[in-house]
């Protein structure tokens, strides 16, 4: 197991880019977040994100982040996680991962004095194994969706994008957009794949997430994001993520 360890500023993104061990993405100050072709998922302190190896992906932060990598060889991991995985981060598992990263820095620097100590290996590798029994996915459903191509819908999805709460509907976008609203649905169908009613639900609740990691209550999210009522966004969220807001991020 090989623990990368660093501060990210505010706005910082890793470029798109993949890599043959698995790796377990956390922050342990902060708000990371962790986009692939199937989604994006939102890490503070008490999540993490298990990425399989091969999985093109970036990762980030808006606010700064103290990021924790932690990869892990495919053959020496009983772990056999084929998707990207939520991750709950308990205390214990916390103080390990900082412990595995620290652990990773003086071996390091034992290195680069020409003095490792050959009795740091067992002790360590019993810590990767709690670690190991300590991985417990947190069943939700990922949210994000695709920018269609078109540069009729392209305008209309980067004006929600800009700003989730617009409520204004195909019909009220026509004209801005030189298209009909039946062309435009037809274009957001074919270029993501969602209906424009569904696309629009998957960009208010990504939206949504690091309002939610950073414990704005859940009133002031409903309003940020386009939704009239809490409870109506509760029920938006609870159908497309499968769990509650408040389940999603709970210690």
């Amino acid at each position: 197991m090989i623990v990368g360890a660093g501060d990210l500023p505010s706005g910082h993104w890793f470029d798109t880019h993949e890599h043959p061990q698995h790796q377990i993405a956390w922050a342990s100050r902060g708000v990371l977040a962790v986009q692939t072709g199937v989604g994006r998922w939102v890490l503070p302190p008490t999540r993490a994100l298990w990425i399989p190896g091969g999985i093109a992906h970036r990762t980030g932060t808006s606010q700064g982040a103290a990021m924790r990598g932690i990869f892990v060889e495919p053959d020496h991991t009983p772990v056999a996680f084929t998707a990207p995985t939520l991750l709950r981060v308990g205390r214990l598992l916390h103080e390990l991962f900082d412990h595995l990263a620290a652990d990773a820095a003086h071996i390091a620097d034992d290195c680069a004095a020409a003095r490792p100590d050959p009795g740091a290996a067992g002790p360590r590798r019993r810590a990767e194994a709690v670690v190991f029994d300590l991985l417990e996915p947190v069943e939700v459903i990922p949210v994000g969706a695709p920018l269609p191509t078109d540069p009729r819908a392209l305008s209309v999805a980067q004006s929600l994008a800009r700003d989730p709460a617009d409520d204004r509907s195909l019909h009220q976008f026509a004209d801005a957009a030189a298209a009909s609203p039946r062309t435009l649905a037809r274009l957001f169908l074919a270029e993501t794949g969602m209906t424009f009613g569904q696309w629009r639900t998957q960009i208010r609740l990504a939206a949504s997430l690091p309002l939610l990691a950073s414990g704005l209550p859940v009133a002031r999210i409903a309003e940020r994001v386009g939704y009239g009522t809490s409870s109506a966004y509760v029920a938006a969220f609870h159908r497309t993520v499968g769990i509650s807001p408040g389940r999603y991020f709970a210690r």
